[in-house]
């Protein structure tokens, strides 16, 4: 049985400032956290296949919702190195995800646990590192 990885606390921190972004980061918290209870201990590798399926699906809406946001707020024009990063992880994340699928589809799984901290760490960076840029922006240009 693998160690289950802690779960993910909504901290204060993590906001950007952006009602509907981070409503939607609260919601991919809250599927992390599901999807480590139905990892741990004896699983599926079927009920991997459907967690790490609805956890893509939901982070291309996510992501498709940013990048709606960064056209609206001019982002790539007002910060071009920053708008292109920000679309850069979303594309090598949604890369990682399928990649892990695919595994998943041939028999070859990557370890729960491994997975988890890897969706947790990718998700916790992302925000404090990218999406606060990005909310930090879309306040700029609501003022």
């Amino acid at each position: 049985m693998e160690d289950k990885p802690d779960k993910l606390l909504w901290k204060d921190e993590y906001m950007t400032g952006v009602t509907e972004i981070d409503d939607q980061h609260k919601i991919l918290v809250h599927a992390l956290n599901e999807a480590s209870d139905k990892l741990s201990g004896n699983f599926q590798i079927a009920t991997m296949e459907r967690i790490v399926q609805d956890l893509l699906s939901y982070a291309i809406y996510h992501f498709e919702e940013e990048e709606t946001l960064m056209e609206k707020f001019d982002y790539e024009n007002s910060s071009n190195e920053d708008y292109k990063k920000h679309l850069n992880q979303h594309r090598s994340f949604s890369t990682k995800v399928v990649e892990v699928h695919k595994g998943l589809k041939v028999g070859t799984p990557v370890p729960a646990s491994e997975l988890l901290d890897f969706l947790n760490q990718w998700l916790i960076n992302h925000i404090l590192n990218t999406d606060k840029k990005f909310g930090e922006h879309i306040l700029d240009k609501q003022n």
